[in-house]
């Protein structure tokens, strides 16, 4: 018969695990998770302190939604439009709307600085 070691039970049962993964697995956030599981954080970062191989399980869970997204997105590329979205991003200096604004006949814009523009602002108030 093993002796009871005294003290609180721990709240960290197969259940609370199970709630705190599920959580994680939708990208969810240490509090978010606690909360669903109706534990303190502290009592989270206790659990992985004496069980860091949870730490690692928990980074990977929080990465499974980034994860379906790209399958998603990826599996989308058939269609030109989710295509060309995809090279927007991912490839900008290839693919993104770029504007360039210039002068007259192409000639570089030149800037006025704070003081010029207050001065014209006096000269056209006395014209």
């Amino acid at each position: 018969m093993t002796k009871n070691k005294g003290g609180r039970p721990t709240k960290m049962s197969k259940e609370t695990i199970a709630k705190l993964e599920e959580v994680f697995s939708l990208g969810g956030s240490d509090s978010e998770a606690c909360f669903y599981a109706n534990i303190s954080k502290q009592t989270l970062y206790n659990y992985q302190e004496k069980n860091p191989e949870f730490v690692d399980r928990k980074e990977a869970l929080k990465e499974k939604p980034i994860l379906k997204a790209r399958q998603t997105v990826v599996k989308a590329l058939d269609d030109p439009k989710d295509a060309q979205w995809f090279l927007e991003r991912k490839r900008k200096e290839e693919f993104s709307f770029r504007q360039e604004v210039t002068g007259a006949e192409g000639k570089e814009l030149k800037l006025l600085s704070e003081k010029q523009i207050e001065t014209l602002k006096e000269k056209l108030k006395n014209e």
